[in-house]
């Protein structure tokens, strides 16, 4: 369908050409025929001699087409419409200024000054408003109602609430975050830097098979994201030239935009923590919610392998928490009764200790004395 507009452009074009300049071209050639000097004629000479050129030039144009469509289709909607309505501005203004400058009536001045002005407004008016978006976007927010709204919206520095949450690669690889937002408990507004879809892309595009196939499941995660109605996702295309280091680049974006970081890697963690910028660990949100286990709970489990210590055995909980038994070790691949008689919470997540129940030990006494 692109193709044929193409053509049929061309093919205009080229009859329009034809149709008025041919004819006083051929005008020129003496010896030259009447009919050939009819405009009619031309048109159908300029439409033939552009459809040829169209077909050459397709290829070339398609391509160009796509490549602008993959440009824009990376920008958020925020960042294009304030853009627009800043060139809008600056055109406005370059206007303004070109009927002075036209009315002078001076070589260059008048002629080619006004048409670099119109183009450095644009530019201009596109690039200032579609960075200080967020700042245009708060002048003009409502300040009545201050008991509600000011209480919501313009919360202060320390309170856990950021309506902007800032993804970090990690998290978004991790492919949690999907589950954590279908669930509702997370709000606001979730933001995906540039620089972040540029390592994803990065990590897909490897030769690395296992990095191949985490960063196509981050593109993966992200494409649903863009689905779910229950959260808004942003592309943001800040630029952040003073540093090569992704994290470092975050953690500006987060303070640019008074947000929070979402993220699993532990360094970023640090640093964040550091600059006191509100983080959201999703490791440390599965620890918080993985359930929890008294001293003297029973419970059903299955030894899986050898314990790090004498005749420890180890098990492990729906959620990936450990169990370590004791006497484990003689049990392994069988489901057992266990009391929990500690549990230690790690770095590495919360991890269980038990012993086997009594009525087990019964069981493997009198397995013993039989033999």
């Amino acid at each position: 369908m692109v193709s044929k507009l193409i053509l049929l452009t061309f093919m205009l074009v080229g009859g329009s050409l034809g149709y008025n300049f041919l004819p006083e071209l051929l005008g020129y050639w003496e010896s030259a025929p009447r009919w050939i000097l009819h405009p009619i004629m031309g048109l159908i000479v300029g439409v033939i001699i552009f459809y040829i050129i169209g077909l050459q030039m397709v290829r070339p144009i398609e391509k160009g087409f796509s490549k602008i469509e993959k440009t824009f289709s990376e920008l958020s909607m925020p960042y294009l419409m304030f853009g627009s309505i800043g060139a809008i501005i600056g055109l406005i203004l370059a206007w303004l200024v070109n009927l002075s400058l036209i009315a002078l009536d001076m070589i260059i001045i008048s002629d080619v000054v006004p048409i670099i002005l119109t183009i450095a407004a644009a530019y201009i008016g596109f690039d200032l408003t579609s960075m200080r978006r967020e700042e245009i976007r708060r002048l003009f927010s409502p300040k009545t109602n201050k008991s509600e709204n000011e209480e919501v919206l313009e919360r202060k520095e320390g309170e856990t609430f950021r309506k902007y949450k800032i993804l970090d690669t990690s998290a978004i690889i991790d492919g949690r975050i999907l589950e954590v937002v279908q669930t509702g408990f997370l709000e606001g507004i979730l933001v995906v830097s540039h620089y972040v879809l540029k390592e994803l892309q990065y990590i897909a595009d490897s030769s690395d098979s296992l990095k191949r196939v985490r960063g196509r499941r981050g593109l993966d995660i992200l494409n649903a994201l863009q689905k779910e109605e229950r959260i808004t996702l942003e592309i943001d295309d800040r630029e952040y030239p003073d540093t090569e280091e992704v994290d470092l680049k975050l953690v500006q974006l987060t303070k640019d935009m008074d947000g929070m970081i979402v993220t699993n890697d532990y360094n970023l963690n640090k640093i964040a923590e550091f600059q006191n910028i509100p983080v959201l660990n999703i490791n440390e949100l599965t620890n918080a919610v993985k359930p929890v286990v008294i001293p003297g709970e029973e419970m059903k489990v299955m030894i899986v392998k050898n314990g790090t210590e004498r005749s420890q055995g180890v098990a492990y909980l729906e959620d990936g928490t450990m169990i370590v038994v004791e006497e484990g070790k003689y049990h392994i691949n069988e489901t057992v009764d266990v009391i929990v008689t500690s549990s230690l919470q790690t770095n590495a997540g919360r991890m269980i200790f038990a012993k086997l129940s009594n009525n087990q030990k019964s069981i493997n006494n009198g397995e013993g004395s039989n033999e």
